[in-house]
């Protein structure tokens, strides 16, 4: 069939008899809309969401499935948001996005999970009669299917009351692409322990912990995965597969052994080498999807998996971009099988992946697929509509007025969409102080076409105009200044303040420990060893000269991860030796110091009369409901505490902690905007001309629509420019000034200064300091930092230092695709060329200045068409900063760069990440170069490329194993996380106390300095004692109660490190819902923990049980009046007192649970206090 073929109908061009009469309501709007298309296949005059508008107006009409086949996944998405926009209030779900895999299938690459999972969800959702609209890509319908009824079948249905083999659910789940992870927090895992099984379906909003009796379901329950405590139960729940093909182990043996059959020239023996390592174990191998079809039904397309098909609507939205990407597609295909094939690698050829070009034009053929184009060469058979791209206004208001004033005349409607609601009533609120009314939509766009102006919140790509609809839509970037459109963040789960490092869960034998007794040791693993009669469970230390210490699991609280900031191997202690106490209050003499220094100066502070700010007006309101996110809970709180500081006298000097994209400079424009609405001026200090850029365009954007001046000082604006912007600044007609520590400088004068807002001070130089410090006392400052800090660091410094954190775990905010390749050109040019189809920037990592421009050489040659540029430490600071900054303003596409790329920088557009020999990189390194990207809505990429194996160093494949951990997001990246922020706690407190934590540990560092600085205030500090308690019993965790050693430890110090009951009970009903219910050992290990609580608040040495009776031995300083316990033992014949002060009881029952309730009762009786 001719190409001509598809465009081909009998239909002339479409006269509209009606169109000098405009539609009265909504109704009729889509009437006409929908009766003006009827019968044609070509369309004109259709520029963005103009045409999901026609096309929601149609489904309105007649009720049909619609499809619509896009070039790329963003232009998909793009146009399922306008769908969403238009369909009726609470119709949302009915669009549907099947997202392209993005993954080039010669270049040995999956697809990110993340859309093969959405892939899956989409197919699975086909199945279940999804009957709207169904928005995919060009790529998507050409891909090759299992068959429908073979992935439904791998879809789990469960439901309370059924039976089905424990065994069978996990094959299912493993078969289906879910990973085994415990705890559960990220969709894809799952966990089973005992009979219990947490699964993270993608069917689901949060996970759901299933209970089974033998073989049977016997409840079902969903829970918070930052919490792991359970929301609620729940009847069903419904298991998706993570990935459309399902590979069982049968059919990778299966491939295992066809494979050499089919590559079987010499050339392909290294790929099956490299592709036999995991198959061998039935492990799947990147890129598997592209090779399994060898054994695998992949003969299926979308279109069976939709219901009522035969009805199927398509529409093309780029028809001419749509015949080229289909020519391009088929032969990019053929071009890089062939390189490949011929290389020895192992490919298949394009028609086993995907369905050709004639297939499809058959397809569009027969169901009579609709194409808009945008100028038509058969003018006879299209139909044409006057929508046109509604004008930009950038904020005048004049204009604005003038145009509503014409449309009214002309009985046209007017809606204005935007982004929030407190913009939307912004606008409402504007409007009517011109004296224009406006109505308020709540329900939708059908709400807002039954009134002559509405206002509404919604997500629009662009505005559009009607002349025969006498109509108007416009957004927020018609309005306002255009400004780069952000997508919102979720709103991350509440975090859980909870013990930094403490849990154990990624201790491994080898790692060292510190005691607090003790000192530094090796952790060698779990033991059980007989003790009389039972057998009990200790955790095994080594020290120096291979001594060893055996701690019992009750403890653990004595017991801390080490975790230095200088990232070097601590010196283990010796056991039984001074020099571990010599250390410890030397450190604390050190802290004492420190301590009062932080004391003095918050006195000093607290002594200063400063501005205090006024409680917040409704401009305040406005200028808050008009931000676009879902702040989070720490955002919320840090807004908070800043408000309250500068509405008192006292001068604020408050740090704001987190990493980039977290939100701290929305807290400092809310600080900002309080200042200028209490008509002072704010200064705004950037240590880099890049970063004060930055933050420029970011201020600019935020204040759209409101009344405040921004400037900024640079380098790249003329003298005469800066000379006006000091000049309007020193008479107050600049609100905020932007710029590096030129503002610092004697000629800039402030008429009214307020606020200071310093972004990473640490980066500043020790003179722009002292400047500061000077004008901390006069006026408010508040700091911000991107070096994240430990929360348990902010709990010691509280009343000394004003901190607040923003902490979002980095799982939740990114998402990116994180795999370890060999060195290729053929990976680089197809991960280059995947993110300039989307319209991105790439950031490529090369740490040799020698070499860099080799290698960007070498970018361009197999990319001539990127814009490519380099930046290193040794090029000049106003050229290095020129190319950043052109960077940033998308004048380049690729950055090669060394270790350079700065850490505030947040460009969005960045979302591809390759790291030039990353096995010479450490997991930090390599986990903040991570965080360049993933800054958006995008799914973002990190390749870290390495050399051959054979040219590793033992040390380097050492690495290259952590990395590869570090890439499964597993406990390396936590490590690696948590290691930067005792760097930034570090960086915080000086060198001294940095070198500190390196010999002590950061957790011991932390309990200790919160201990100084109670002493300095004055407070008690309760003194440490430890009872040691041995009541002849079973404390052990079971192994057939919990199996993994990591979760058994993580459970011991978690109970032993219990602060008080209520925590001790809380941990209880935890235990019980993530592992079921707990033997009897267990319940002995939360009673010997409750007596603990009791003994040591008591100051008991120990408690002993022999035979029928229990020895309490009190210490000297014990709280528990002496002569009270004389007379209670004179009193009582079943209690007995010793001269060196032991006192006895009986106890007459053996059952555990009983002797727990006669010691408590014994305690009641002799807790009378002195």
């Amino acid at each position: 069939m001719k190409e001509k073929s598809l465009h081909q109908t009998s239909l002339t061009e479409f006269e509209d008899q009606e169109s000098s009469r405009r539609p009265a309501n909504a109704s009729e709007i889509f009437r006409k809309l929908a009766g003006k298309l009827k019968g044609f296949r070509l369309l004109e005059g259709l520029h963005g969401p103009d045409s999901a508008f026609l096309f929601s107006a149609l489904s309105r009409q007649s009720p049909a499935p619609c499809l619509w086949l896009c070039l790329n996944n963003r232009q998909a998405e793009k146009i399922a948001e306008n769908l969403r926009f238009f369909l009726p209030q609470g119709n949302e779900d009915q669009v549907l996005v099947l997202p392209g895999s993005e993954a080039n299938p010669y270049r040995g690459l999956s697809p990110h999970p993340e859309i093969a999972a959405k892939r899956a969800l989409a197919l699975w959702r086909l199945l279940k009669n999804h009957s709207g609209f169904l928005v995919t890509t060009l790529a998507s319908i050409l891909t090759r299917l299992p068959s429908p009824a073979d992935f439904q079948s791998h879809c789990i249905s469960l439901e309370v009351g059924r039976f089905l083999p424990l065994n069978h659910l996990i094959q299912g789940l493993q078969d289906t692409g879910y990973v085994r992870e415990d705890p559960v927090s990220e969709v894809g895992e799952y966990s089973i322990r005992g009979g219990i099984v947490d699964i993270f379906s993608s069917a689901h909003e949060n996970p759901v912990r299933i209970e089974f009796f033998g073989d049977q379901i016997e409840s079902m329950r969903e829970f918070d995965p930052s919490t792991q405590r359970s929301i609620g139960l729940i009847p069903s729940c419904q298991v998706v597969p993570m990935r459309e093909m399902i590979l069982t182990e049968r059919e990778i043996a299966q491939w295992h052994k066809e494979a050499p059959e089919h590559w079987n020239e010499v050339r392909f023996a290294e790929a099956l080498q490299e592709k036999f390592q995991f198959t061998e174990n039935r492990e799947l191998f990147n890129g598997f999807e592209y090779v399994f079809p060898l054994v695998v039904d992949t003969e299926h397309h979308l279109l069976e998996f939709l219901p009522g098909s035969q009805d199927l609507r398509v529409v093309i939205p780029d028809g001419q971009g749509f015949l080229e990407e289909l020519d391009r597609l088929s032969s990019s295909h053929q071009e890089a099988f062939q390189e490949q094939h011929s290389k020895g690698e192992l490919v298949l050829p394009p028609q086993r992946l995907f369905f050709g070009k004639k297939w499809l034009e058959e397809v569009l053929e027969e169901r009579q697929a609709v194409f808009i184009e945008q100028l038509s060469d058969k003018p006879h058979e299209v139909c044409r509509f006057d929508f046109q791209v509604e004008r930009k206004y950038k904020g005048r208001i004049q204009d604005i007025l003038t145009d509503l004033s014409r449309w009214q005349d002309s009985h046209e409607r007017v809606v204005f969409v935007m982004s929030s609601q407190g913009m939307a009533e912004r606008v409402a609120h504007l409007l009517e102080e011109y004296g224009v009314v406006s109505h308020f939509v709540q329900k939708g766009i059908d709400e807002a076409l039954a009134h002559p102006l509405s206002v509404m919140q919604g997500k629009l790509s662009e505005g559009f105009y009607s002349a025969s609809l006498g109509l108007h839509i416009l957004t927020q970037e018609n309005f306002f200044e255009e400004s780069q459109l952000r997508v919102a963040r979720k709103p991350a789960h509440p975090e859980i303040a909870a013990q930094f490092l403490s849990d154990f869960r990624d201790l491994k034998k080898g790692d060292y420990v510190v005691h607090i007794d003790h000192g530094i040791g090796v952790f060698l693993g779990l033991e059980r060893i007989g003790v009389g009669e039972e057998l009990k469970e200790f955790v095994v230390l080594s020290y120096r000269n291979s001594a060893k210490l055996y701690v019992p699991i009750d403890r653990l609280g004595l017991i801390q991860k080490y975790s230095g900031a200088g990232g070097t191997a601590p010196k283990i202690d010796r056991l039984g030796g001074a020099s571990w106490e010599k250390t410890k209050r030397r450190i604390k003499k050190s802290m004492r110091d420190l301590a009062e220094d932080l004391l003095k100066l918050y006195a000093r502070r607290e002594m200063e009369k400063g501005y205090a700010f006024s409680t917040d007006d409704s401009l305040s309101k406005e200028f808050e409901e008009a931000f676009e996110y879902e702040e989070t809970p720490d955002q919320l709180a840090a807004i908070q505490n800043v408000k309250q500081d500068m509405e008192q006298e006292r001068p604020m000097d408050r740090l704001i902690c987190g990493d980039v994209g977290y939100g701290k400079t929305e807290v400092a424009m809310r600080a900002a905007f309080k200042a200028v609405n209490d008509s002072k001026q704010v200064a705004v200090l950037a240590p880099t001309t890049v970063l004060a850029f930055q933050h420029y365009n970011t201020f600019r954007e935020r204040c759209q629509g409101f009344p405040v001046s921004i400037e900024m000082l640079s380098r790249f604006k003329s003298r005469a420019e800066q000379a006006d912007t000091l000049r309007r600044t020193s008479l107050g007609l600049v609100d905020v000034l932007i710029g590096t520590h030129r503002l610092l400088s004697k000629d800039v004068h402030f008429k009214d200064l307020g606020l200071i807002v310093v972004d990473e001070e640490q980066r500043f130089g020790v003179a722009q300091k002292e400047r500061l410090k000077q004008l901390r006392t006069k006026v408010d400052v508040l700091a911000l930092s991107a070096t994240p800090i430990p929360r348990s660091l902010n709990m010691s410094l509280i009343g000394l230092r004003d901190l607040s954190i923003i902490e979002t775990p980095p799982k939740d905010r990114l998402a990116i695709q994180t795999v370890v390749v060999k060195f290729s050109r053929s990976i680089i040019r197809s991960a280059i060329d995947l993110e300039l189809k989307r319209e991105g920037q790439v950031f490529f990592v090369h740490n040799s200045v020698e070499t860099i421009y080799s290698i960007a050489t070498m970018i361009q040659e197999i990319m001539p068409e990127a814009r490519v540029a380099v930046a290193h430490g040794q090029m000049r600071e106003g050229q290095l900063q020129k190319v950043m900054i052109d960077f940033l303003n998308y004048r380049y596409d690729v950055l090669v760069a060394t270790t350079i790329i700065e850490n505030g920088l947040d460009i969005s557009r960045a979302n591809t990440l390759i790291v030039d020999r990353s096995d010479r990189f450490g997991l930090a390194q390599l986990y903040q170069l991570r965080g360049r990207v993933g800054r958006s809505s995008r799914r973002a990429y990190a390749y870290l490329m390495i050399p051959s194996q054979d040219f590793l160093s033992p040390e380097a494949s050492k690495r290259l194993a952590a990395i590869k951990e570090f890439s499964e997001l597993g406990s390396g990246f936590r490590v690696a996380a948590l290691d930067l922020e005792i760097r930034g706690a570090g960086n915080l407190l000086g060198s001294d106390q940095h070198g500190h934590m390196d010999v002590v540990g950061f957790e011991l560092y932390t309990k200790l300095l919160e201990q100084t600085i109670r002493e300095l205030r004055g407070e008690e500090v309760r003194e440490e004692v430890q009872t040691n308690i041995d009541l002849r019993m079973d404390i052990q965790i079971p192994e057939h109660y919990i199996d993994d050693s990591n979760l058994r430890l993580w459970l011991y110090k978690r109970v032993s490190s219990a602060p008080d009951p209520s925590a001790l009970e809380s941990l209880k009903e935890e235990v019980v819902d993530r592992f079921g219910k707990y033997p009897n050992s267990v319940s002995n290990l939360f009673g010997y923990a409750s007596l603990r609580l009791r003994t040591e608040q008591l100051k008991i040495l120990s408690l002993e049980r022999k035979g029928s009776r229990v020895f309490l031995k009190l210490r000297e300083d014990t709280p528990i009046s002496r002569e009270h316990v004389i007379d209670l033992v004179s009193r009582n014949g079943r209690l007995g007192l010793t001269p060196e002060g032991t006192m006895s009881a009986e106890i007459s029952s053996t059952l555990p649970d009983e002797v727990f309730q006669n010691i408590h009762a014994l305690l009641d009786e002799v807790a009378v206090l002195e």
